[in-house]
């Protein structure tokens, strides 16, 4: 019973394995049919491309046939024209050297000419040498003279006439030229003086002060005039309160008290408290805003003149012209305006305007300096610019432009002439205020040359001054007999009209902190 079963296995699996191969042969087949498919496909897209890359070829090798072709041709024309320009450069140089040929010939004929003409002529000079050296002798013998001494007379004749007209020719020449330069000089500041184009600038001692009312005059000038004369003091400007309506005056020579009292005026009316202890400390904070206001003044007036690299304090002392006048001219505008003088007669005659410029600006900077030595303002004005290291020509410029030191610069003449066109054209300036203002700055200096006084100021146009003195340097006996001395003083070495008032004031405060 077994064996059926294991021939029955050996039966089963002797026909999957036949089916197997037959399976595997039949595959085989197809296989061999398809690749052969695919072969011949791709043999014919093969021979499909190459006959695609030949004909490529062939239409790449007949453009570039053609474009040799092109190229060979022009070539060829080229050479063409080049062999024709030649033949006819030869053809020309031919006819030249027979040209030169026969040029040549004629200078040989004339060479000879020459030569036959030379013999004659070197003959007759020595028949000329004998007929010469014969009138010579007899000409001697006439005179009593030798030729050399002869000739030596006639030398002398000849250098002196020659002296006379080259002295007359050098004369006329000078004459000329001192003409054409100063029509030349007078030309340039004419149209200097046409280019520049500025307003009157005439300073007074007065600022009108604007209120609203009444009322803010009486807060102004407070309990028995207490707030009014603590304003006094602490700016040195007399505040006048009359019925003029909606206005307060301000009197000061000095511009910078007057604008530090329009100042704080403003302020205080602003802010309503008006009291003394107020008043103080709004004076000293506009002194320093006003002190930043210069500053900056300063640094837009160098920007508007295109002027940069200046030291910071000469910056400074150029915004403190704005509040200082020369005879009654700002000193600020007075600069500017001479520096753009200065800078267009510069542009004219060659020379550098931006140098000239700054020298211009510069010119009067001692009139503005706050330790006011006794120096003249030009000298001073020299060593503040070497000090804070301008050029030696600026610093020329600046101190010899009133000739109080030796002019060594160019520059320095353009300033001089732009000083006097500033200050000469009609309306520029005012003398008579110049001098009031010396006369009270200097009452003020004489007033504190004295121990103990800390403050002095000029009022009422001159007519007062008044002496703040330290309660602690001097008494009130020593007070009292102060003003006498101040007032003798006064008499003994100025010049004013009708009588100054000299008050002396010292003030005693006690101060204490509640912590």
């Amino acid at each position: 019973m077994n064996n059926p079963i294991l021939m029955l296995i050996v039966g089963l699996v002797a026909g999957a394995v036949i089916a197997l191969v037959i399976y595997i042969l039949i595959r085989r087949s197809l296989l061999k049919g398809k690749k052969d498919e695919i072969l011949a496909q791709a043999e014919l897209e093969g021979e499909k491309i190459k006959n695609e890359k030949i004909l490529q070829a062939k239409e790449k090798f007949l453009n570039l046939k053609s474009e040799h072709d092109k190229a060979f041709n022009e070539r060829n024309n080229q050479i063409r024209e080049a062999e024709n320009r030649i033949r006819q450069k030869e053809s020309s140089l031919g006819q030249q050297a027979n040209e030169l040929q026969r040029k040549q010939k004629e200078v040989d004929a004339l060479k000879a000419s020459l030569a036959s003409q030379h013999e004659a002529l070197d003959r007759k000079a020595a028949e000329y040498d004998k007929l010469s050296a014969e009138a010579n002798r007899q000409i001697e013998s006439i005179a009593g003279l030798s030729a050399a001494e002869a000739k030596n007379i006639l030398m002398e004749n000849m250098k002196a006439e020659a002296r006379t007209e080259a002295q007359a020719y050098i004369n006329d020449t000078m004459d000329e030229a001192r003409l054409n330069a100063a029509k030349e000089a007078k030309r340039i500041v004419i149209n200097t003086i046409q280019r520049t184009a500025t307003e009157t600038a005439i300073e007074n001692a007065v600022t009108t002060f604007p209120i609203e009312s009444d009322e803010i005059k009486g807060r102004i000038i407070g309990r028995e005039g207490r707030n009014i004369r603590a304003l006094e003091a602490a700016t040195g400007v007399e505040i006048v309160v009359d019925d003029t309506p909606d206005a307060i005056l301000l009197s000061a020579f000095d511009p910078v008290r007057r604008e530090v009292a329009r100042l704080a005026l403003h302020q205080l009316v602003i802010d309503g408290r008006i009291h003394p202890a107020r008043i103080e400390e709004v004076v000293a904070k506009v002194k320093k805003q006003l002190e930043d206001e210069i500053l900056e003044t300063g640094k837009r007036t160098c920007i508007d003149l295109g002027i940069h690299g200046m030291s910071m304090e000469l910056v400074r002392l150029i915004g403190r012209m704005k509040y200082r006048s020369s005879y009654g001219q700002n000193l600020l505008q007075h600069s500017r305006e001479v520096a753009n003088i200065c800078a267009i007669m510069a542009s004219e005659l060659g020379i550098n305007p931006k140098i000239a410029k700054r020298a211009g600006l510069l010119h009067d900077i001692g009139k503005v300096s706050e330790e006011e030595p006794e120096l003249p303002h030009a000298v001073l004005g020299m060593q503040i610019a070497e000090q804070y290291k301008e050029k030696p020509e600026i610093c020329n410029a600046i101190g010899a432009h009133h000739e109080e030191i030796e002019r060594t610069s160019l520059i320095a003449p353009l300033v001089m002439v732009g000083d006097a066109i500033s200050g000469a054209r009609p309306g520029a300036r005012r003398e008579v205020i110049e001098s009031y203002i010396k006369r009270l700055k200097g009452m003020e200096d004489l007033a504190q040359s004295y121990p103990g006084v800390t403050k002095a100021y000029a009022i009422q146009a001159g007519r007062e001054l008044r002496v703040i003195v330290g309660a602690e340097e001097v008494t009130d006996a020593e007070a009292a007999s102060l003003s006498g001395e101040i007032a003798k003083k006064i008499q003994d070495e100025m010049t004013y009209p009708g009588q100054v008032k000299i008050t002396v004031i010292r003030e005693t405060r006690s101060v204490a902190y509640a912590k």
